[in-house]
């Protein structure tokens, strides 16, 4: 599992979510690469993405190789509907931190107008993996989001989805799981060598 690459939204701190559609920065391109390069060998069976372009541009390197390429609505970003387009940390967006802070507190429920809360998230992410795990393939890589992934990994290894943002990961971090007997283990944590060995962290 990784996360998508920097987008020209992630370098300027404006808040994304599931309808705001951004593109790789020239930054993000060049980990993408530097991700293909690393994991290039790697036999990859089939790749999901979320359906929004920054992770499909993301995994391009390995989809042009012609692997098998799925997009899913349930890989896709929180909605953070009223703070989408937003800059994070404006006096404007202070709902944006809020809600975080409320999610922190174990409060799960509370959601930003027109957006999404954890547990929808998690329903979505459930029909997701199931499907994924109904299918043939034994070694995929899926390619997401900061904030859904920080649910998914939160979720899927037993821990309260409270305890979420312990999973700080950044552009481009590769978690490695082994699925077995419906049980998640992650392998390898928040993976970055091949930005450093690039020079990109």
């Amino acid at each position: 599992m990784i996360r998508h690459g920097q987008t020209g939204h992630n370098h300027r701190g404006i808040v994304q979510g599931r309808f705001v559609n951004s593109k790789l920065s020239k930054k993000g391109h060049k980990q993408a690469a530097a991700f293909f390069e690393a994991y290039q060998h790697v036999p990859f069976q089939k790749v999901y993405t979320s359906t929004l372009q920054r992770t499909v541009q993301t995994v391009r390197p390995f989809l042009d190789r012609g692997i098998q390429h799925e997009a899913l609505p349930g890989l896709d970003e929180i909605c953070w509907g009223a703070a989408e387009g937003l800059f994070a940390k404006s006096e404007d967006n202070k709902q944006y931190i809020d809600i975080i802070n409320t999610w922190k507190s174990g409060e799960l429920h509370p959601r930003l107008e027109g957006g999404e809360n954890p547990l929808d998230v998690q329903e979505r992410q459930k029909e997701a993996l199931d499907y994924i795990a109904s299918q043939p393939e034994d070694l995929v890589l899926l390619c997401m989001h900061g904030r859904a992934l920080k649910i998914m990994l939160a979720w899927i290894t037993g821990l309260h989805i409270k305890e979420m943002d312990q999973f700080d990961h950044d552009n481009l971090s590769l978690y490695i799981l082994d699925y077995q007997d419906k049980k998640w283990t992650i392998e390898t944590h928040d993976d970055r060598a091949h930005l450093k060995k690039a020079n990109l962290k």
